[in-house]
């Protein structure tokens, strides 16, 4: 998970855990690494992560968050950086309690995923929330949730008058959305989506890329996931999909993806 392209700068690194010893002994691993940010995880609503107390289950203890948090301020020789969600529940809503509990530790800056950890990506955001974090905190804070388009993340900009975004999901099948969403907050102008021949070209290249890294057998499979995301919108494309979830080798991956042209 640590292997980036030289290219990747700046890098940031994320740590997911809630036991001291063994965070001390992953920021003693990425010693041997150059990255530039380090990322707490106190955000991801995964079961198995959860059940442990990681991820969104540290909403629940800010106290022992914050506690974590020191440790690895202390520890780290670069900027620390924590993402967060809005609360556990709709019931449990105490992502300024946590977020000040993250200042108090020494962050640089924070992230917050605008749902909690029971709607997991479900609902609607909670710009409310986000806009609260923001004006009790006096670093820099960054905002999540369904920005897939770039007047959305004008929108999000707007409402919650966060310092930056995160573009996670929005970019799925989408690499182009980070250009779309500069020049739309730059200048107003809405650029087109590429056309289905450049979608395709963008799928065989990350094909391709993706062979190279995990080999052929594993890079086919994580590609299946990457075909139904490229070709969302593409006309009469389920049986494509259909198949594409099948595809075992570099090969039938390729003729599925230059059906598309058709």
């Amino acid at each position: 998970m640590l292997s980036s392209n030289p290219k990747d700068s700046p890098l940031g690194v994320q740590l997911l855990g809630c036991e001291d010893k063994f965070i001390l002994k992953a920021l003693d691993v990425l010693k041997r690494y150059k990255f530039d940010i380090l990322d707490f995880n106190a955000a991801c609503p995964a079961k198995k992560v959860v059940r442990r107390q990681e991820g969104a289950g540290l909403l629940k203890d800010p106290k022992k968050l914050n506690k974590i948090l020191k440790l690895i301020v202390k520890n780290s020789g670069v900027p620390v950086t924590v993402k967060i969600r809005t609360g556990w529940d709709k019931d449990n809503v105490n992502a300024k309690e946590v977020a000040l509990y993250a200042q108090d530790a020494g962050v640089d800056s924070l992230f917050i995923h605008g749902r909690t950890k029971i709607q997991g990506y479900s609902g609607s955001v909670d710009y409310d929330v986000i806009r609260g974090v923001k004006k009790a905190l006096r670093i820099p804070v960054i905002a999540s949730g369904d920005i897939f388009s770039p007047q959305l993340a004008s929108k999000m900009l707007d409402e919650t008058n966060c310092d930056g975004l995160v573009i996670a999901r929005g970019s799925l099948g989408n690499p182009w959305i980070f250009k779309e969403i500069k020049e739309y907050l730059k200048a107003g102008i809405i650029i087109p989506r590429p056309g289905n021949n450049k979608v395709i070209e963008t799928m065989l290249e990350h094909l391709d890329a993706s062979i190279a890294f995990y080999g052929e057998r594993n890079g086919v499979v994580i590609f299946r996931k990457f075909f139904g995301w490229y070709t969302r919108g593409f006309r009469k494309i389920r049986p494509l999909r259909e198949k594409s979830s099948r595809a075992k080798n570099k090969e039938e991956m390729v003729k599925i993806i230059e059906l598309c042209k058709h």
